[in-house]
């Protein structure tokens, strides 16, 4: 019998209109276009407006625009993936709610928090239950409304980041294409350096913790580039050199869009041309586990089947990966 492979065969995302770009931000905080882009190369980013509107809102956007472009039917998906640290409640779960939006009723969904790295996580995972024969249509969302858990008083952490949505359907193929292998790694020493200290079981709500912003990101800025640099760029290069692959072998590469700066390391590490490594960040920010799966989406036109594709990513956690990935249309 022919291996079962998961194969990505739809793309949607979505993005906010609301643009606030380093000028409006500057009238904020004490901070300039000049000095962000210098540091990050962020020159806006996306934040959901809506009134009530969470996460979900954004990945019931993306989903219907993946629908509308692949035929499928909503009663044709039976497991959904959410890779995000923003769902709308602590429970029920973002994949719930997306599933009651959408008019999903016959399919399993759950949440994956892996912070940055949770679209590279839930799409190895979507591929395990691909293989397995059980799902033979999953929807993997990368979905993240980071504007709600960021403290527009903090120069440091404020202009990272902005809010969007991507989703990939996922189907079997017994062709030598999808989701070839993934190197996914935690370290769970590095938590102390980029969390949310606060709203969880162990420091739950309370006047002082929103007295002390700690329901908003707090980073170790220095600590959290040091690893992002090197586990980003060796994870890339360790999932090439196991698969004996070469800088003019791979077509595509996509970083977690967090900055610049790791990205130029990650470049470096695998040695692929500038002109195939994808980079939106300008843009868009850092939308967490969104940066990826939005890559993919703005990109999609660009990519021939079987061009192959290294996808990377460093969260909190830390967490961190990369996959590599051999488009199937």
């Amino acid at each position: 019998m022919s291996k079962i492979h998961a194969v990505i065969t739809g793309v949607g995302g979505y993005v906010p209109e609301y643009i606030l770009d380093n000028q409006e931000l500057s009238t904020m905080m004490d901070t300039s276009d000049e000095w962000i882009t210098t540091r990050v190369g962020i020159k806006e980013r996306r934040i959901l407006k809506e009134s009530n509107a969470g996460t979900s809102y954004m990945a019931v956007k993306a989903a219907e625009e993946l629908f509308a472009k692949t035929g499928v039917k909503p009663e044709e998906i039976d497991l959904i993936l959410v890779a995000t640290t923003t769902s709308d409640y602590i429970f029920p779960s973002c994949a719930s709610v997306v599933a009651e939006k959408l008019g999903i009723k016959n399919a399993l969904g759950f949440d994956l928090q892996a912070a940055c790295s949770g679209f590279i996580v839930a799409l190895t995972n979507a591929a395990s239950f691909i293989e397995s024969g059980r799902y033979k249509k999953v929807l993997v969302f990368g979905a993240e409304k980071m504007s709600s858990i960021t403290n527009y008083e903090d120069r440091t952490t404020a202009p990272l980041f902005g809010d969007g949505a991507g989703v990939v359907l996922v189907e079997p193929s017994t062709d030598e294409l999808g989701v070839m292998d993934s190197l996914l790694y935690t370290d769970g020493g590095g938590g102390k350096h980029l969390m949310l200290k606060a709203g969880g079981s162990a420091h739950p709500a309370s006047y002082e913790t929103i007295d002390r912003h700690e329901h908003s990101i707090y980073q170790e800025g220095q600590a959290v580039f040091k690893h992002a640099v090197t586990n980003m760029a060796g994870a890339s290069g360790d999932i090439m050199d196991k698969n004996n692959l070469t800088s003019e072998d791979i077509n595509w590469l996509i970083p977690h869009q967090a900055n610049l700066r790791i990205i130029d390391a990650v470049v470096n590490r695998t040695g692929v041309d500038y002109s195939r490594v994808i980079i939106n960040i300008e843009k868009y920010g850092n939308t967490s586990a969104a940066t990826i799966p939005i890559c993919i989406w703005e990109y999609e036109k660009k990519f021939k089947k079987g061009d192959n594709i290294i996808l990377t990513a460093f969260g909190a956690g830390f967490t961190w990966g990369a996959v590599w990935l051999k488009w199937a249309y």
